[in-house]
Order: structure tokens, then C-alpha cells, then sequence
């Protein structure tokens, strides 16, 4: 590289220095000009309150505009802020403004009467002076322990609401909104993000119109609020309270709660498919003893309509709904009724109630209550007619066969495959003394076989007796005799039964009976 290189390089970056250098100095002289304008427009005031805004940046103010300005949440540009701050008493603020850059001056009345707002448009700068009325008791009279006690008040009060997680807002008469929480603001400004647009007042982010109609406290509604650029909705509890002309609003987040009941919902539908299958009708009542969930089966158990399950009713009304239909055993009165009812309730808290309910119809229904979670019960009801009937006509067959046994003259008794006694006749308890239906214990056939050799002169016959009920194969009825010690002989017939059961019968044996007649165990086995 040549000299004359080296030289080009040179003065062409002095050129660019003094260039940036003149840039420099020219926008540090613009800005000095700009705050000199702003002081000397400061100078020319008497009013202790004067604001000096370019766009919404402020550039200057008076000490006590800066004090006043230092009371507002710090969120948002400046003009902002002092918008929020006087917006209560200037509601048409933000409107009214609009119009500085057509008319160059705005002088504007407070509603209370209280102060007086002047703007005027002087070299691009918005000059704002609040003044109070003759007769207004000015913050400057008050000695400087109140003043101070006040704005410590205030600081308190504007960090309380600031830092509330939930969102609280002032609306006026018109619906705009003139005061906000940060988190209010915060999620505003998602939405101003989003739309590239941030406005000011703040935008209404919920449709409150149905809150207003209603002049309570008390009341409760929940809105939902669809968030930009996303498919998800959250949803909010949201309070009005009515501040005279203006109405504060409060929004705490559900999402949780909307959650939760979705899922709920959710899960009681999955359980309503569960047991539609079921033939157990299935009432739950939840602890305010409503019907919270039931499947068809206690519709066609109870023969009360769905419509009328699905109306929630009382655990009362249903019951009683139910004694109106004759699907529940008739009380003699209704003071009764209502004890029954009662005692019900209370039984199935407790987890002991069980019945058995025996229907006009014929029918017969097994009842069960059961407690739940979070004080709810459960009624089960079951139709046990065919396993009542099954039962009743078992039992008549058995009453019918215990009949037929005791009228014969043949004493007899019946052992289980494992050796246990389980049935006799009259007779039997005429010969041997003992009735197995009346005994509390269990007899084996070691015990029976013990009774019959007290009584009897010795023989192998209860040795081979007990052997033959314990072999499970290759069993063939035999006969063999025993005498008492009474001097009566008795045949003895041992028999296999189904099951591995084994009847054993005793009948006496007559003098003129020949030895042949009777067949000992080992000439049955031979």
C-alpha cells in the first residue's frame, strides 16, 4: 500500500469524525434548547402544579406536580399515569385532549367543582397546570404531619392494591375504565402487545353489563376472557360494588375452580357410563342430601321418571316420591314415616343401614346406604325377588325332605364328604338321644361313632364305619348288625351318597332274621 493510500484513508475519517462530532453536538444542543424551553416555560407560571409533556414522556414539572405524580402506580408512560390520576375528576380527560393539537388551548371544570384543568400547545409541547377553586380547601393548608401522614396512607393503600394478586378496577358511568390494579393493567397490556395499539384509558377486558344489572355486593358472576394469539380461555369470579355514579370491580382467577368442575363433571359422566350397566340402582346424595348421581337401573327399580332424578330432588322427596308410588313398605302413619326417614339417614352416615323391603307388588328389595366422601351417602337397591323366591322354595323342598325322613321308622344319619353330620330324623334322636338340629356344636363321625359304642357291646363295625366315610373311591353300600347293651340288635346299613356323602341307618333287627341276611365290610369288599 502507497502513501497516497495511507492519506486517502486518513482524511476520509476526519471527514466521518467531523461528521458524528456535528451530529453529536447538534442533538445535545436540540436537547439543552428543549429543556431550556421547558424551564423557561416553568419561569412563566405561578401555578404550583404544571406539567410539561412531549407525546407522553414528561420533560418538566413543578415540585408539587412531581409529588403528586409520585402517588400514582409507576406503570404505564407518564401521561398515563397522570390520566389514571385525574380521570375521576375529569372523566371526558382522555377525549377532551385529543382536541389540544385542533384548538391549542383546553380549560376543563373537574365534576366536583374542586379544580380547573388548563392545557395549552406551545413549540410541540403540552404545557398542563391544575389549579384549585377559591373556596376549595387546599392540601397547602394542612400542617406537614398530616400532609405527611396522608401520603404515607396513599403510598400504602396504592402498594396494597398493586401487589393484590387479583384484578380490581373503577369504571365510570360511561363504562370506561378510570383506575386499574397492576394486574389489571398488566393483562391489558397482553392485549395491547398483541394488537400493536396501547390505549389509554385501559381497554374493558370483560363484558360487565351483566354484574350491573344486578345492585348487590353479594352477587357473583363468572366471565370468561379469551387471551390473544392463544386458544385458551380463563376464566374469572368477578364482584361490582357500587361507588356512587361509579362501580369498583374486583376479577379473582377460576381457573382452577372451572378446572376442577370440568373434571368433576367429567368424572361423574364416566361413573353415570360405569354403572348404567349395572341392575343395582345407584342413588348418591351429596352432603346437602341432593341427588348428585344415579343410573338408570334406580329409575326402573324406584319407577320414578328421569326427569324428575335429574332435578336434584331431597333425599326426603325422593323417599317420599317413592311412597307414593307404592315402591316402598307402607308405614301405619306418617309420623312414623318420618322417623323411618330419619333413622335411614342417619344409619347410612353411619355405614350400618341394610333392610329388606318387602313391595305391595310382590316384590322384594334389597336396600344398602353407605357413606361417602365430604358427607355424601350412597343408596343401593337391589330386586331379590327371584333369589327370595329361589330361597323360600329351597327351603320348602328342605322342610318337605326332613319330613319324609322323620316319618320313617329307619333311624337315620347323614355325613358330608369331610365326616361331618348333616341331617338326622325323629328316629334317629328316639334310638341314640341327641338331635343334630338342636346341637350347637359340630358332631364328626368320630363323635357319633363314640355315642353309638357306649352304647353298644363291642364290634369292629365303628372302625370300619369310620374308615368307609373317609375312602373316596370304590365305596359300595354293606350292612352289618350291633346289639345294645339294652339286649335290642340292630341292622346296620351303611350307603354312599352323591357328593361323597354317606347315610348311615339303624332299624332293629328281628329274632327271626337269619345270619345270612346281614353282609359285614368285608364280605361287602370282597
Amino acid at each position: 500500500m502507497n502513501t497516497l493510500d495511507f492519506s486517502m484513508i486518513a482524511i476520509v475519517g476526519t471527514i466521518s469524525f467531523l461528521f458524528a462530532y456535528s451530529a453529536l453536538y447538534l442533538l445535545a444542543w436540540i436537547e439543552n434548547r428543549s429543556r431550556r424551553k421547558a424551564r423557561g416555560f416553568l419561569k412563566q407560571t405561578t401555578d404550583p402544579v404544571v406539567f410539561l409533556f412531549e407525546d407522553e414522556d414528561m420533560v418538566n414539572a413543578t415540585h408539587d406536580a412531581r409529588r403528586m405524580l409520585r402517588t400514582t402506580a409507576k406503570h404505564g408512560s407518564d401521561w398515563a399515569r397522570l390520566t389514571t390520576l385525574l380521570l375521576p375528576r375529569f372523566p371526558n380527560l382522555s377525549d377532551d385532549m385529543t382536541n389540544l393539537a385542533e384548538y391549542g388551548t383546553i380549560e376543563l371544570g373537574s365534576e366536583d367543582g374542586t379544580s380547573t384543568l388548563f392545557a395549552e400547545l406551545r413549540d410541540g409541547l403540552a404545557r398542563v397546570s391544575l389549579t384549585e377553586t377559591a373556596d376549595t380547601d387546599s392540601p397547602a393548608n394542612l400542617d406537614k404531619h398530616s400532609l405527611a401522614s396522608m401520603e404515607r396512607e396513599i403510598e400504602n393503600l396504592r402498594t396494597s392494591v398493586d401487589s393484590a394478586p387479583f384484578l380490581l378496577w373503577r369504571e365510570a358511568a360511561n363504562g370506561s375504565v378510570t383506575w386499574a390494579n397492576t394486574a389489571y393493567l398488566e393483562t391489558a397490556e397482553s392485549f395491547d402487545i398483541a394488537e400493536g395499539s396501547p390505549s389509554w384509558p385501559p381497554r374493558r377486558l370483560f363484558d360487565t353489563r351483566a354484574l350491573s344489572l344486578v345492585d348487590s355486593s353479594d352477587v357473583t358472576r363468572r366471565l370468561k376472557l379469551k387471551m390473544p394469539d392463544s386458544q385458551d380461555v380463563r376464566w374469572f369470579e368477578c364482584n361490582r360494588v357500587s361507588l356512587g355514579e361509579d362501580a369498583l370491580f374486583t376479577a379473582i382467577n377460576a381457573d382452577k375452580v372451572v378446572r376442577a368442575e370440568s373434571e368433576s363433571r367429567e368424572f361423574v359422566q364416566t361413573l353415570t357410563k360405569t354403572f348404567s350397566h349395572l341392575t343395582i340402582g345407584l342413588a348418591i346424595f351429596d352432603k346437602t342430601r341432593r341427588l348428585g348421581l344415579f343410573n338408570p337401573a334406580m329409575s326402573d327399580l324406584t319407577a320414578l321418571p328421569a326427569e324428575f332424578l335429574s332435578s336434584r330432588p331431597t333425599l326426603s322427596g325422593f323417599l317420599d316420591r317413592m311412597r307414593e308410588n307404592r315402591m316402598m313398605p307402607e308405614p301405619k302413619d306418617y309420623r312414623s314415616w318420618r322417623q323411618n326417614v330419619e333413622a335411614m339417614e342417619t344409619a347410612a352416615e353411619n355405614g350400618t343401614y341394610e333392610d329388606t323391603w318387602s313391595l305391595p307388588s310382590g316384590q322384594t328389595y334389597r336396600v344398602t346406604g353407605r357413606p361417602h366422601p365430604d358427607g355424601a351417602i350412597a343408596f343401593l337397591i337391589e330386586d331379590i325377588s327371584a333369589e327370595i323366591s329361589l330361597t323360600r322354595r329351597f327351603r320348602a323342598e328342605l322342610e318337605t325332605g326332613q319330613a319324609v325322613i322323620d316319618s320313617l321308622e329307619e333311624a337315620i344319619a347323614v355325613f358330608s364328604a369331610n365326616g361331618m353330620m348333616i341331617m338326622t330324623n325323629s328316629a334317629y334322636s328316639g334310638l341314640w338321644g341327641s338331635d343334630h338340629d338342636t346341637t350347637l356344636r359340630e358332631i364328626s363321625v368320630l363323635d357319633a361313632t363314640s355315642t353309638w359304642h357306649e352304647r353298644c357291646a363291642p364290634t369292629p363295625v365303628w372302625s370300619d364305619l369310620r374308615d368307609f366315610v373317609a375312602n373316596r373311591e370304590d365305596r359300595a353300600e354293606w350292612l352289618s348288625e350291633t346289639r345294645m347293651w339294652d339286649g335290642r340288635r340292630l341292622n346296620c346299613r351303611i350307603s354312599p351318597l352323591a357328593g361323597g356323602k354317606t347315610l348311615v341307618g339303624f332299624s332293629p333287627l328281628l329274632r327271626g332274621d337269619a345270619p345270612s341276611q346281614v353282609l359285614t365290610a368285608a364280605a361287602a369288599a370282597s
